[in-house]
């Protein structure tokens, strides 16, 4: 079975007829070659389409256009490639209406070729589509260098960089929220203004505690979902430490939250995990949102809408799993480390091993003992990291996205939950950001180097205001 693409573009040639028509057939075979290659699909307009199967005037742009919307949802943005100058009209026209990202690639002119039969221009010609683009309000994206053949290896990472934009953009778009439970009672910082995040796209669907509670006793515990949840918790955590009944608890909460992401198509959840879960049906939900967050639903602590939709662009622009922590402390001197850390619900992937499912000792000094289990106690494993938090304000979404990593510096023994320290290139200005513009004390984390692909989906294509408030971030 062949692998899935890692996204798929839609491929557009520009053409300007007094240069080199002939160059568009070298482009239409090279170009997907090397896509196929580099592990994304490519969709093509057939050659008879158009001239050349490229687009030069509105009318042919009407063409591609058409067959652009004939083929919507079976790409994640579009790859504008100019073999020569290329004619922004045409372009214009072609695309305004495209509705994805756009990346626009120039061929460059090779000094021996510089003749008027051979010359591209297509430096020029790059100008030109984006200034009209400009001015038409299209959206794309361009990179350095301004020209760039598909055959040299620094397209691969513009690929790669403008595949995790598209990912961000499609998967903000239309997303559905599910905010179980009241907001905590305690946490105003985690409040948030659902209108705003309406008329940006994301919808927020609230449900309450009595309900989730009445499903999980409904759960048939000899049914295959309930038997599979066990084996699944299982396997990604130890439960040795655990008494049995807490290892059924939260399955049954599994089963439950599994069918609500079906029923309501749930793309995140933001859930109240304190302490009704834990006076009435006896767990704490971490575990059980881990696994979610492996299986890319991501679940936020607490009922942070903001940073359950945080974790939904992380999520997509890693292409892995996220995870909500705290800014929790000061790691010794060391003003560029601090230690991250919750009380057990990151996803096993991001883990330095199997965690060890505890009771909430944190909780236990409130409500007693025995009462908590469902921690996955352990340690974030050292990785390049991007995180970032999002709130709302005014009726706008307001974001920060920064870059560090997790090292492998020691947590003390005793220290509860999951926790890891993290090394931020100009920690203290990040601090004093998410204090100053009224952030909240959770962050949002997911492994690799992707603020870039983070911050010109979000701000870039749609429309949200994108802080980056530290100087080391690429």
């Amino acid at each position: 079975m062949a692998a899935k693409p890692k996204a798929t573009f839609a491929l557009f040639f520009g053409n300007r007829g007094f240069f080199p028509a002939s160059l568009m057939a070298d482009a239409r075979r090279e170009l997907p070659q090397v896509l196929e290659k580099l592990g994304y699909g490519a969709l093509m307009m057939e050659e008879s389409a158009t001239r050349y199967g490229a687009v030069e005037t509105p009318a042919e742009g009407a063409i591609y256009a058409r067959w652009l919307k004939a083929n919507a949802g079976r790409f994640d943005g579009v790859v504008l490639s100019l073999p020569n100058f290329g004619d922004e009209t045409g372009a214009v026209t072609a695309l305004k209406d495209a509705g994805v990202p756009i990346l626009i690639q120039a061929y460059p002119d090779d000094l021996d070729r510089m003749g008027p039969a051979q010359r591209r221009d297509s430096f020029c010609g790059k100008f030109s589509v984006m200034d009209v683009f400009c001015q038409y309000g299209v959206k794309f994206t361009a990179m350095k260098p301004h020209t760039l053949s598909p055959k040299d290896k620094r397209f691969a990472q513009q690929l790669d960089h403008f595949a995790r934009v598209c990912k961000v953009v499609s998967g903000m778009r239309n997303l559905v929220v599910g905010a179980i439970g009241a907001r905590t009672t305690a946490f105003k910082t985690v409040r948030f203004d659902e209108l705003a995040l309406q008329r940006h796209g994301i919808t927020v669907e609230t449900f309450d505690l009595t309900d989730i509670f009445a499903r999980f006793r409904a759960v048939d515990t000899a049914s295959a979902p309930y038997k599979a949840k066990v084996q699944k918790l299982k396997a990604a955590a130890d439960w040795r430490a655990a008494p049995e009944e807490a290892v059924g608890a939260a399955a049954r909460l599994g089963v439950v939250l599994d069918r609500l992401a079906d029923e309501c198509r749930l793309g995140a959840m933001a859930l109240r995990c304190w302490t009704e879960m834990q006076e009435q049906i006896h767990i704490s939900p971490c575990a059980v949102m881990g696994e979610l967050g492996d299986r890319g639903i991501p679940v936020a602590c607490e009922v942070d809408v903001g940073n359950a939709v945080a974790m939904v662009a992380l999520n997509r622009a890693a292409g892995a799993a996220a995870a909500c922590l705290d800014w929790n402390n000061n790691y010794g001197d060391d003003e560029n480390k601090c230690i991250l850390f919750h009380c057990g619900p990151v996803p096993p992937s991001l883990m330095a091993g199997k965690g060890k499912v505890g009771d909430h000792l944190i909780i236990a000094n409130a409500i007693g003992t025995g009462k908590g289990f469902g921690c996955n106690t352990g340690r974030i494993a050292p990785t390049p990291m991007t995180f970032s938090s999002l709130l709302t304000e005014g009726g706008k979404l307001r974001w920060y996205v920064g870059q560090g990593r997790f090292t492998k510096d020691p947590v003390p023994k005793n220290f509860f939950g999951c926790a890891g320290v993290a090394e931020i290139p100009d920690l203290q200005d990040v601090l004093l950001h998410v204090g100053y513009e009224g952030h909240r004390h959770h962050v949002s984390v997911a492994p690799g180097y992707v603020a870039g692909a983070m911050t010109e989906a979000l701000g870039r294509y749609l429309g949200h205001q994108v802080a980056v408030p530290q100087c080391g971030c690429g």
